[in-house]
């Protein structure tokens, strides 16, 4: 499953968006120099920036205070310049990342996390929901995989991936396992699973004698190892599945994609074009 080929066209998608638009702002805010995080944040950045997004890159040191993140939240919250912005978690250890999310304004939080907005998907009425569940989403549908009454096994309760795509795949009709660390007996979900979904960040947990024969396998996992990055599925399960996404190439792009389209969809609620819930 190609996930670069289908972000780009997102991607494009977008670009012609923020034009339409008028043009519009992202921001993101990193806290401290985890080499990870600032991976990511350069990635976003330049995604933001190609596709004609004003691209904020906030800066604070490791040892800024809780009060002096807030604030800095305080204000991009108000600071008309930016229709979305987000936090990059993980936080460190001093600040309190719930109290830092809640603070965001739900209708500017591109990552999908504030509690109105995880409420929300909960409810089944989804407004703004973290990038990485929304391109699973997308990828299933491009590849024309029949969700409706599909056997669904999601590995990983997190908020930022297991969780939200739970919601999403039992919104579509799917019955949905969710599987995590105090599961017994791995394997005999998975070999159920029409549809896996594996998000548990460990490197080859699913090995290719627990994959069901032409299943689909959507692969989050990406793991720094010393042979370089890798998923949570391994690689030779793709001999068993029917679709699977590779690492890299796979669920990443679509990540990146798609937090640019929550850009715009945040615009949009700005604008009154959307209606947000609480406005």
């Amino acid at each position: 499953m190609d996930g670069r080929a289908l972000a780009q066209r997102i991607r494009a998608t977008v670009a012609e968006e923020v034009r339409t638009l008028g043009g519009i702002g992202l921001a993101t805010v990193l806290v401290g120099d985890d080499p990870a995080s600032d991976i990511y944040i350069r990635l976003k950045q330049k995604a933001a920036s190609e596709a004609g997004i004003r691209a904020e890159d906030v800066r604070l040191a490791r040892d800024t205070s809780e009060e002096d993140l807030l604030a800095k939240v305080e204000e991009l919250n108000a600071d008309d310049a930016y229709d979305g912005f987000l936090v990059q978690l993980p936080l460190p250890d001093h600040l309190d990342e719930e109290r830092v999310v809640r603070a965001i304004e739900p209708a500017k939080d591109v990552d999908g996390l504030h509690p109105l907005n995880t409420g929300e998907l909960f409810l089944g009425r989804p407004r703004l929901v973290g990038a990485t569940p929304i391109g699973i989403i997308a990828l299933l549908h491009e590849y024309r995989i029949e969700l409706d009454g599909a056997n669904a096994v999601v590995i990983g309760r997190s908020d930022i991936v297991g969780k939200p795509v739970s919601h999403l795949l039992l919104q579509a009709n799917c019955t949905v396992t969710t599987c995590h660390s105090h599961t017994r007996d791995l394997a005999s979900h998975t070999l159920e699973a029409d549809i896996l979904v594996a998000a548990a960040g460990r490197a080859a947990l699913v090995t290719p004698d627990m994959v069901k024969a032409r299943s689909v396998v959507i692969d989050v996992g990406m793991n720094r190892t010393d042979a370089g990055v890798v998923g949570d599925v391994d690689p030779g399960a793709v001999e068993v599945a029917a679709y699977m996404t590779p690492v890299p190439g796979g669920v990443g792009p679509m990540t990146i994609a798609c937090l640019l389209q929550n850009t715009v969809r945040c615009a949009r609620y700005r604008r009154g074009e959307l209606a947000y819930p609480h406005a």
